[in-house]
């Protein structure tokens, strides 16, 4: 025959179970969160790259447009600009 079971040993037990589904669906929480902020932060990460590298071709394109070399050829071909010779410039002195 078994030993009577006291009282307070089944609640003691109940407790402890209902502590270790809680304590387990915590963790199981904890993973899936720590999982969903891991995908996003490597989407992010894509993003950031991305970004970097449209900010550098922004800045090849700025610089392109921006060259001293097309700047003097669209002022000769398109506003029919010259350079000044010798004796067209004019020096002025405060």
């Amino acid at each position: 025959m078994s030993a009577p079971v006291r009282p307070g040993t089944v609640l003691l037990n109940l407790a402890l179970t209902a502590a270790l589904v809680v304590s387990a669906l915590g963790v199981s929480y904890s993973v899936h969160e720590a999982r969903k902020l891991t995908a996003q932060s490597q989407q992010l990460q894509r993003e950031q790259y991305r970004l970097q590298t449209e900010w550098g071709q922004l800045l090849l394109e700025q610089s392109t447009w921006g060259s001293y070399a097309r700047v003097e050829r669209l002022a000769r071909e398109e506003l029919n600009m010259m350079q000044p010779t010798g004796n067209q410039r004019v020096v002025i002195r405060p």
